[in-house]
């Protein structure tokens, strides 16, 4: 009898995490996926990560709407409380053999305690690593809630370990995001046109060439600062004056402070080297990231799928504090200053050479083959 396994996906940036680990979840014999979209995912402010998943053609199982509207702390906790209210009548529904939950969002909390309450194992994929804001609490927290252990470099299933789980509960099986970096790698032609493409807002950028990326989101711990940080890098973007793609920030507290920082910027000043989009279909994204000159921001797809990719990227503040990093990465401060000055030692530099850090391209298959044989079990076994 396959083993049926709910995978629940809650924001743009984790399907992108785990997409190749659907597929191979979705083609191996043993397995049946119950893709559950919820939270972010599943809003149009937020790209409609959704849209994406179907395209790919996944078949969601269910649709969980939970995001309270506020982008504050408040709404963090409120949203994480609806989450594990419906997501427990989502599995008392599907009957799932095991539930997997995706890295260290606020909303995979809900996954992780609605699972754990009701005896379904819990597969917890990209535990073990360091980061600065609230996601470092979540990641150590899901660790401790769940029952098997899918992490993404060996530092990170040495933590995991050292968190008292046992050995052999935890598999170092890569990223599945890099799977599909070198998916890119193979054929990384810039083949669309993105404004066509995606729409988005700003700057015409037909026929340029030399451009560069920057994706750049709210810090939990520091949400009262978010207009400010993003004002400093607006600054530092409009200095530069280079054709550049800005991507709309996640759902995280302070996220409404980033927004109305861009919105006001861009009706006080002329900003014609920049254009806007919500969100794009994870290969599109990365060939984007692949064909640009540096990245800019503070989103782990800098550490982990450009350090693959060598793009060079300029990481801002302290979202991703200690995360392991590849030669790819300068890490700078909210001072537009800085951020120039890193921007142009990367421009001098030029790409760099492909870092496995993160993993080898083959995780998603890696992943399905351990959730299909591995014993899936509910009680801790502890490891001290």
């Amino acid at each position: 009898m396959k083993r049926k396994i709910c995978v629940v996906v809650t924001a743009r940036p984790s399907y992108s995490r785990i997409k190749t680990a659907l597929r191979g979840i979705d083609n191996h014999p043993d397995l049946e996926l119950l893709l559950v979209v919820a939270a972010s995912a599943l809003l149009d402010r937020y790209g409609t990560a959704v849209n994406y998943m179907q395209k790919d053609g996944f078949k969601i199982s269910a649709k969980v709407f939970n995001v309270l509207e506020g982008e504050n702390l408040t709404a963090m906790a409120k949203t994480t409380g609806l989450g594990i209210l419906e997501l427990a009548s989502v599995f008392e529904r599907l009957q799932p053999d095991a539930v997997v939950t995706v890295a260290d969002r606020f909303e995979t909390m809900s996954t992780a305690i609605a699972a754990s309450y009701m005896n379904i194992p819990l597969i917890h994929v990209q535990g073990g690593e360091v980061t600065g804001n609230i996601d470092e609490k979540v990641r150590h927290a899901i660790t401790k809630l769940s029952d098997l252990h899918l992490v993404a470099s060996d530092k990170a299933a040495e933590r995991v370990i050292k968190m008292g789980e046992i050995p052999e509960k935890v598999h170092m099986t890569g990223c599945p995001s890099i799977d599909l970096a070198d998916e890119v790698l193979q054929d990384y032609k810039l083949d669309f046109d993105p404004m066509e493409r995606y729409g988005g807002v700003g700057a015409n950028m037909n026929g340029k060439r030399e451009y560069i990326v920057v994706m750049q989101h709210p810090v939990t711990t520091e949400y009262k600062e978010a207009r400010h940080h993003v004002e400093e890098t607006l600054r530092a973007i409009q200095e530069l004056d280079m054709p550049t793609f800005w991507f709309w920030p996640n759902v995280d507290a302070g996220s409404d402070g980033t927004s109305k920082g861009i919105r006001a910027f861009r009706e006080k000043y002329d900003i014609p080297n920049i254009h806007f989009f919500k969100n794009m279909e994870p290969t599109d994204f990365l060939k984007l990231l692949k064909n640009s000159q540096c990245l800019i921001g503070n989103s782990s797809v800098g550490i982990r799928e450009c350090a693959y990719l060598g793009v060079p990227v300029v990481n801002i503040g302290s979202r991703q504090n200690k995360r392991e990093r590849g030669r790819n990465v300068i890490d700078t401060n909210y001072d537009r200053k800085n951020i120039i000055a890193a921007i142009q030692q990367h421009l001098n530099h030029g790409h760099y050479a492909p870092d496995k850090i993160y993993g080898d391209g083959q995780s998603g298959a890696r992943m399905a083959d351990i959730i299909a044989t591995a014993p899936l079990e509910f009680h801790k076994v502890l490891n001290y």
